[in-house]
């Protein structure tokens, strides 16, 4: 005939009792260090007897056992730290439920004013990247387009100067490479080949920094012009110039 189930009360039997926490307490020990081994789980057991003995178990924990039961040893100083580790990890994870559970509300809140500016952001630099790009120009005012080509007049005089000074860099590396010491005889028989090269490198140069020079002065002057003719006051057109002439003589006097 099978056991039947132990009904869960308190042993009244003092002896009974402790008999039971003995074996009880061996088990439980014995099932934390399987899983902990088994699982590579990190596990922490803290048990009090009804006398205030302190019976511990962490991972990393050394044990002994007999046929029977397995019993509890102090704890070593890494399983004393894994204890601590375990413990504080325990602290963080349960204060940060708390916290979260108690501050959902405001922190919902705060999330989603954060998402909508950040969205907006977003939208905001997505459009002026598509206007940089010459498109949806439609929506922007005449003082948002004179900014805008501003903008762009900038950026290209810094394109400009920055291709000018890697050109200029290339033809000083060749000039330095062409009058080395070392450079060897079968390549000075072209130096009057690299010369004339460089000299054509040159002179283009010097007709494309021209060309951009006299594109910014006619541009600036368009500006110029445009800006005198929208700030110029109104007027009503001059009178036409009187003609004073003399007086005819009169035949019938005399």
């Amino acid at each position: 005939m099978g056991r039947g189930p132990v009904q869960l009360k308190r042993i009244e039997n003092k002896i009974n009792r402790q008999v039971t926490f003995s074996k009880r307490r061996s088990g439980l020990l014995k099932k934390a260090h399987e899983i902990s081994v088994l699982c590579d789980a990190e596990v922490a057991l803290i048990v009090f007897s009804t006398k205030g003995k302190l019976y511990e178990y962490s991972t990393d924990t050394s044990y002994v056992a007999n046929s029977i039961l397995f019993s509890f040893l102090p704890l070593s100083h890494t399983a004393c730290i894994t204890m601590e580790r375990i413990l504080d990890r325990y602290e963080r994870y349960a204060y940060a439920e708390k916290a979260l559970s108690e501050g959902y509300p405001e922190s919902q809140g705060s999330w989603c004013e954060d998402y909508g500016k950040l969205k907006s952001k977003v939208e905001s630099l997505q459009k002026k990247q598509r206007n940089l790009m010459g498109e949806q120009l439609d929506s922007l005012t005449l003082k948002e387009l004179q900014q805008l080509e501003q903008q762009l007049d900038t950026a290209l005089r810094h394109i400009r100067s920055r291709k000018n000074q890697l050109l200029f860099d290339s033809i000083s590396e060749l000039q330095k490479k062409v009058k080395a010491p070392n450079f060897s005889y079968n390549f000075r028989i072209y130096d009057y080949d690299c010369e004339k090269s460089l000299q054509e490198q040159n002179n283009a140069l010097e007709k494309l920094m021209e060309k951009d020079a006299a594109d910014a002065d006619a541009n600036a002057l368009t500006q110029h012009l445009q800006w005198e003719q929208q700030n110029q006051p109104l007027t009503s057109p001059s009178p036409l110039p009187f003609v004073f002439t003399d007086a005819l003589p009169n035949s019938n006097t005399g």
